[in-house]
């Protein structure tokens, strides 16, 4: 029994082709519009009235633009839709187009339109058109975006962090989070150019072989180096290297992640100190206490002498044994101030005030005749801190001391307070003067560490000493012939 097919004159698409394109139509999930020649709708399906919010026979025979733009101020996009279809028409080519529709529901439905051009014999019939309904596409997309550019926005904010990336032949492809402000280039100075514009340059090339050659074999290189900025300011780094693969696992270059780690090497460098000065304290104290009893022995037996009577040459020998005896003296009792740990008598102090009242003490002092000027620039209102206002005292004495003995010639002191973010009084003391040269900066604090031909070295170990037991910190910058900034930073109560 063989297969029956229809005769030829049963037309299939009379019955139930028909209904089934009528059925998809309705029911489809795009907007389906049918305009005739004077664009008035002629067909619309169930997408359209729901989003528009009008029933089929409130939409057919209207003017499509009336229909779909009820709202006044779309009267742009409006116009930009009509000349879209009117292209499509003039042309008789399809055509896309992009725009929002105003819901039924009050929310803007993103929607993409196709516009089709009917023909017949080449004459234009109407136009369909059909719209998709991409709101959520859209909606995910930018949401997407927006967590894409908050991403970007918080790598960007963390400062201590540079990301890099080179190709197999060393030059920067990627100079991304960080990079422009930790190493001072712009994007279009720095892009392919070679890595070694940023490692010293007499060692650049063994220093980026070894880097490179680890990775290779661990895969990862992770070490502390230094790095150049365009300045050519060195700054310590905590440097981590890995390998950049593409989509097949192929090597194609590396990637460079260097942390700042300045201050954290400061805080280090700090801790040092403070671990040095409470040894040699310890030291010190030692030594002092044993100087100071064979002290007060010879500075008895000087006082017996003077009592005798003496030929003239050998009191004057006498006499300048005992001044260098006092001499003695003073350094132990110095050495001693030093190392003891006094007991702060703490209350709310004003620096501004403490600082005016150490001013005029400088001139009881020994300082070398010098035209010197001294500019004070205070901080109105300053919030007051807890400290001890002699002890406070003697470390602006002995600073702006200093400074009078840096300027043999004459200069300029400016004394500066200002508050510090809201939680530190700052005082900066800067003169215009010799300057300490880069090599004794690091020591300048130590005790007996002097630049002065002079001077014992415990002025300013004292001055740190004082500001550490208040809870504070001293800095200091300086160059040759340019002069002296020592900043000091007490927190506010």
């Amino acid at each position: 029994m063989g297969v029956r097919f229809p005769s030829p004159a049963y037309d299939i698409m009379s019955i139930d082709m028909k209904d089934i394109f009528s059925s998809l139509i309705e029911n489809a999930a795009v907007l389906v519009l049918y305009l005739d020649k004077k664009e008035n709708i002629v067909l619309c399906n169930k997408k359209t009235e729901s989003i528009i919010g009008l029933k089929n026979s409130e939409i057919k025979g209207k003017n499509w633009l009336k229909v779909l733009f009820k709202d006044k101020d779309n009267t742009i996009k409006r116009e930009m839709f009509k000349a879209v279809l009117d292209d499509a028409l003039t042309y008789k080519r399809a055509k896309d187009f992009e725009g929002h529709l105003l819901s039924s529901h009050g929310k803007l439905r993103h929607i993409s339109w196709n516009i089709t051009p009917i023909l017949n014999k080449n004459e234009v019939q109407g136009s369909l058109l059909v719209g998709h309904d991409i709101t959520e596409i859209q909606e995910r997309e930018n949401s997407i975006k927006n967590i894409d550019d908050s991403l970007k926005n918080i790598i960007s904010s963390i400062n201590e962090y540079a990301l890099y990336v080179i190709n197999l032949d060393g030059l920067i492809t990627y100079f991304g989070m960080g990079c422009e402000m930790m190493f001072g280039y712009s994007k279009p100075e720095i892009i392919f150019k070679h890595i070694s514009i940023l490692h010293n340059i007499n060692r650049a090339d063994s220093q980026l072989s070894l880097i490179l050659e680890r990775v290779r074999l661990l895969n990862k290189y992770e070490s502390e180096i230094e790095l150049i900025t365009k300045s050519g300011e060195v700054i310590p780094v905590r440097l981590t290297v890995n390998r950049f693969l593409d989509a097949n696992g192929k090597l194609t270059g590396y990637i460079f992640i260097a942390k700042d780690i300045t201050q954290t090497k400061k805080l280090e460098y700090q801790v040092f100190q403070s671990e040095k000065l409470a040894a040699l304290g310890q030291l010190s104290a030692g030594m002092a206490h044993e100087i100071h009893n064979p002290l007060f022995v010879i500075s008895g037996r000087l006082e017996m002498l003077k009592q005798e009577k003496l030929v003239l040459g050998i009191k004057k020998e006498i006499d300048l044994i005992d001044t260098q005896v006092n001499r003695i003296r003073k350094l132990v009792n110095r050495i001693l101030k030093f190392a003891r740990k006094t007991t702060l008598t703490l209350e709310a102090v004003n620096l501004n005030e403490i600082i005016e009242l150490a001013l005029p003490l400088v001139n009881y002092n020994k300082l070398l005749p010098a035209n010197v000027e001294i500019k004070k620039i205070f901080e109105k209102n300053m919030p007051k801190i807890s400290g001890d206002p002699d002890q406070l005292q003697e470390v602006f004495l002995n600073m702006i001391i200093n400074a009078y003995q840096s300027m043999p010639n004459g200069g300029i002191i400016e004394i500066i307070t200002s508050n510090f973010q809201n939680r530190y009084a700052q005082v900066q003391i800067i003169d215009t003067g010799e300057g300490i040269a880069e090599a004794n900066l690091k020591n300048i604090f130590m005790p007996f560490f002097s630049t002065k031909g002079h001077g014992t070295g415990l002025g300013l170990s004292i001055c740190h000493n004082i500001i550490k037991s208040h809870n504070g910190s001293i800095e200091l910058e300086s160059r040759i012939n340019q002069g002296t900034t020592f900043t000091i930073k007490l927190p506010f109560i």
